[in-house]
């Protein structure tokens, strides 16, 4: 059975997910491409077009939807799960001839791409960015080879992106930790740890523990936001609780408000708009 290209925040969209963000993994080459124009595209709806930028920071999901675009495979397809205040999602192609109320999202090529997370992209208003399956069944956080969404988010204010970075930072540990005490380097030490434990020995126990947890935060790839990325979860809004776990790889720079028309539409129980709303894109340079 396939599984759908969704979130893993299906039940709840506001703070119970955080996320490491992380620095990309591109090569030389991938910085060398970065100089080089960006291409753009143009996404038509019937509420408008929104245009928007690929990065050349994500070369790999750049290269792919430009292949995808340019052979029409985007052509009248569905934005066939949309959530008010978090996202819209699209590039199923079982969805070009669906039937009324019938569940999408397992439709795509057979192929996935590797994840590029880079540190400065982050999931503001407006982010292009790929779908995935879940951790349990994708570790590698691998995107979809055709699925993607566009990032309508919320607004936060001091305190909410206070209590958010909060929440990724301790995550973030939490995750550095567990793989490392995860790999065969650490076996001896969780030896040492279960025998002081079950020693009684609680000095000894929290004193390595410490020391272990420092270890995993210098090895974590966590970075705090800077003050620009802060002032635009602030002001521009977005969902910043998927950077780190979702590659974005691109902007929408035009037709935010017919994102925003496009995330209202009512949904049934799957959040497919019971009124389908079509897309076609094409590159414009």
């Amino acid at each position: 059975m396939k599984i759908p290209f969704r979130f893993l925040l299906i039940g709840t969209l506001l703070l119970t997910l955080a996320a490491c963000k992380t620095t990309s993994k591109n090569s030389a080459n991938s910085n060398d491409k970065a100089s080089s124009k960006e291409r753009t595209f143009v996404i038509e709806t019937p509420y408008g077009q929104m245009k928007g930028r690929l990065s050349n920071l994500t070369p790999l999901h750049r290269d792919n939807f430009i292949k995808l675009v340019e052979s029409g495979y985007y052509d009248s397809l569905l934005f066939h799960r949309v959530i008010t205040n978090f996202m819209i999602q699209g590039g199923d192609p079982d969805s070009k001839y669906a039937k009324p109320s019938v569940a999408l999202g397992n439709g795509g090529p057979d192929y996935t791409i590797p994840a590029e997370f880079v540190s400065g992209m982050i999931h503001q208003k407006g982010a292009l960015a790929a779908a995935r399956t879940s951790d349990h069944m994708n570790p590698t956080k691998a995107s979809s080879g055709s699925q993607f969404y566009i990032v309508q988010g919320n607004v936060y204010d001091s305190l909410k992106m206070q209590q958010m970075t909060t929440k990724i930072s301790e995550n973030a540990k939490q995750k550095a930790f567990q793989k490392m005490m995860a790999s065969p380097e650490f076996e001896s030490a969780k030896i040492r740890l279960d025998l002081a434990k079950k020693n009684n020995d609680k000095a000894g126990h929290k004193q390595l523990l410490d020391s272990l947890n420092q270890l995993a935060v210098s090895r974590s790839e966590y970075k705090p936001y800077n003050a620009e990325q802060l002032k635009v979860y602030a002001t521009v809004g977005g969902t910043p609780h998927l950077d780190g776990d979702y590659s974005v790889f691109g902007q929408i720079y035009e037709g935010l408000d017919v994102l925003d028309k496009i995330a209202k539409a009512e949904g049934d129980r799957n959040n497919r708009p019971k009124t389908d709303i079509r897309f076609s894109i094409k590159m414009t340079n």
